[in-house]
């Protein structure tokens, strides 16, 4: 089963994700994946390096088999080190594009949180620091023609509100 959280970014997607982690961990195996882990930094990270990662977790999750990929390191801003994402019954994919069409054929629940972007633009100043304010305002931008383009919000099957 696969679970997709998104909407804009600093909406709470990786705290829903980890509360239903916690909640499924007991009757499923259970793996979070993080938008934030695998974009390729501020250059394009909603682009087709994103979509591409998507597509082959998704797919090995299909085939029940791991996939290794690159963790992106923000703080040297450059490529981490690779992790494993292990088999699992749920995959939950949360993050700003992990609703993305490409794969919404084999998402069996698709949740959107909405929040006001300038909202969440200070929440996640707040939480990242004030100095990375220049590349959130273009992300922004990003996020807000990747969802127009993709009608992520519409594909929802679920829309909760971020302001809790």
């Amino acid at each position: 089963m696969i679970i997709t959280i998104d909407g804009v970014a600093g909406a709470g997607k990786t705290t829903l994700a980890q509360h239903m982690s916690d909640e499924y961990r007991d009757r499923f195996s259970v793996n979070v994946v993080h938008m934030d882990d695998l974009y390729e930094g501020w250059n394009d990270p909603l682009g087709a390096v994103l979509t591409t990662k998507l597509e082959l977790i998704v797919s090995a999750h299909r085939a029940e088999q791991p996939f290794t990929t690159t963790q992106f390191d923000w703080e040297r801003l450059l490529p981490g080190s690779s992790f494993t994402i292990e088999a699992s019954e749920l995959l939950i994919l949360e993050g700003v594009g992990s609703g993305q069409g490409a794969i919404r054929e084999f998402v069996e629940t698709k949740i959107w949180i909405d929040l006001e972007p300038i909202v969440g633009l200070r929440r996640v100043l707040a939480r990242d620091g004030s100095e990375i304010e220049a590349q959130m305002i273009e992300f922004l931008e990003a996020q807000r023609n990747h969802f127009m383009k993709e009608g992520t919000r519409d594909a929802a099957d679920f829309h909760l509100n971020g302001l809790n």
